[in-house]
């Protein structure tokens, strides 16, 4: 391969808008390894749903444009699909939970289930890889960026449970990426913004943030993403993600699959290295994929002078385009189970949440409302989900207590019931005499929700870190 295509083996850019073929010709014109798809590539019907034909379509289009110049291995066609929060493409796929319901649930085979469920709808659509797990161990209410993305504040909970979901992912097809080391989430500042620092020594981290990483690296799985995240005790002011002591570190825990930096044109990067600088820099440090320079052709172009002039030795550019290759090749030749319809994992979606609800205070058994409630709070998807699913279990709405939801990010409400949506942290401010943790708000979850306050089903979750005076475990 040319300087040009390998440093395109190395870019996965993004693009705006749903213009597939544009975003084609330039992958071809510039050898690119693959894409990510966002939220506004995502092609929409009438409704407002997902246009899934158009998005296969679109898919396909993108990858001939990587074959177009010979490669015989398929492009990383990449998206973020964690659930709850973080979901490029919502309905008519199976919408999940926030992660932090597999901890609630302690349930490794639920997580591994739900991995396959949720991989195999996005494989039938075409993609290759999913930016997913997060294996981060949440440090509770002083985590702005992660919250119930992670699994849990447990570093054994985080480490089997992420393992157990990729694990799944890769029987559906899909390339799964442990994020973000070295573990963001315990630090204070959101990495989308500026630069945090973790203050921990490399034993700490090796105790505790590390654990999740070090188990997904004994796992054998293929790619961990790094984080735009300092740590002075490998390299002082400097991301992780174009660290060569923080790539030395991982590299150290046993790691040969690809290191793939987190999206390089959050302001933790490109606040300190403007331009398409960090580019060159980061692979040079020992990254192998990029992740979304604001200007691939601009990165494209950084990367290419630098393997001329000796900056990036032309050595590492080649080790980083053969992992890639050599994933994308493996990727192709391992077999996965078949591709699922959208909206297929449904009821397994149900089952999660189900398993999850946590009820941290008020009574454990029998209802926990009368015939009819009051909702306030969230969002009018939320209340209109609410409604639906006491509408299907009986419950009418006008009159009786109160149960009041906090969104995400909501403050502490008050109310006869205070629900969580996402993440629990609101709850320990909360005034009410019931309080529960649901991590999620797809209309499964508010289902399984009801069932509970109806006294229907049982709340078998567990906190899985601490919130207040509630204790990791707390739960009935």
């Amino acid at each position: 391969m040319s300087v040009e295509q390998k440093a395109g083996q190395v870019l996965m850019p993004f693009f705006t808008g749903t213009d597939f073929a544009a975003h084609a010709a330039t992958m071809e014109k510039l050898h690119l390894g693959g894409s990510i798809v966002m939220g506004d590539n995502v092609p929409r019907s009438a409704d407002g749903t997902v246009d899934t034909a158009a998005m296969a379509s679109g898919i396909s289009l993108l990858q001939k444009a990587a074959k177009a110049d010979g490669r015989t291995w398929p492009a990383v066609i990449g998206v973020d699909q964690e659930g709850g929060v973080v979901a490029r493409l919502r309905a008519p796929l199976t919408e999940w939970p926030a992660p932090m319901s597999y901890g609630a649930a302690g349930n490794v085979g639920l997580a591994t289930d739900a991995g396959r469920a949720l991989a195999a709808e996005l494989a039938g659509l075409g993609f290759t890889a999913d930016f997913a797990p997060a294996t981060d161990v949440t440090a509770g209410p002083l985590d702005p960026t992660i919250g119930a993305r992670a699994m849990s504040g447990n570093p054994d909970a985080a480490a089997s449970l992420g393992v157990g979901f990729a694990r799944g992912m890769l029987a559906g097809g899909l390339l799964p990426s442990a994020k973000h080391f070295p573990g963001h989430g315990s630090v204070a500042v959101d990495s989308h913004e500026n630069l945090p620092v973790q203050k921990a020594t490399v034993a700490e981290l090796r105790a505790k943030d590390w654990k999740p990483f070090q188990a997904a690296i004994d796992a054998g799985l293929p790619m961990i993403m790094t984080g735009h995240i300092s740590v002075p005790a490998l390299e002082p002011g400097v991301p992780a993600s174009l660290s060569k002591a923080s790539y030395a570190a991982l590299r150290g825990m046993g790691f040969k699959g690809v290191a793939v930096t987190d999206a390089l044109n959050m302001g933790a990067v490109h606040k300190q290295f403007p331009g398409e600088s960090a580019a060159p820099l980061a692979l040079a440090a020992g990254a192998d994929l990029l992740l979304m320079p604001g200007d691939v052709a601009a990165a494209h172009a950084a990367v290419v002078g630098a393997a001329q002039t000796g900056a990036l030795p032309v050595s590492r550019l080649d080790e980083a385009a053969l992992r890639v290759v050599t994933m994308m090749m493996w990727r192709a030749r391992t077999p996965a189970s078949p591709a699922a319809a959208p909206g297929s994992g449904s009821a397994l979606s149900q089952r999660v949440s189900a398993a999850a609800v946590t009820v941290l205070a008020g009574p454990c058994h029998g209802p926990m409302v009368p015939g009819s409630v009051r909702v306030a709070g969230g969002n009018e998807q939320d209340r209109a989900r609410f409604a639906q699913a006491a509408g299907a279990a009986g419950i009418t709405l006008g009159a009786g207590p109160l149960v009041t939801l906090i969104g995400y990010e909501g403050p502490p409400a008050q109310g006869d019931v205070v629900v969580a949506l996402d993440a629990p942290w609101p709850l320990a401010g909360s005034a009410a005499p019931a309080k529960v943790a649901l991590y999620g708000r797809s209309q499964e979850a508010f289902n399984a929700l009801v069932a509970v306050l109806a006294g229907k089903a049982p709340a078998p979750g567990k906190l899985p870190a601490a919130v207040g005076p509630f204790a990791p475990g707390s739960g009935c």
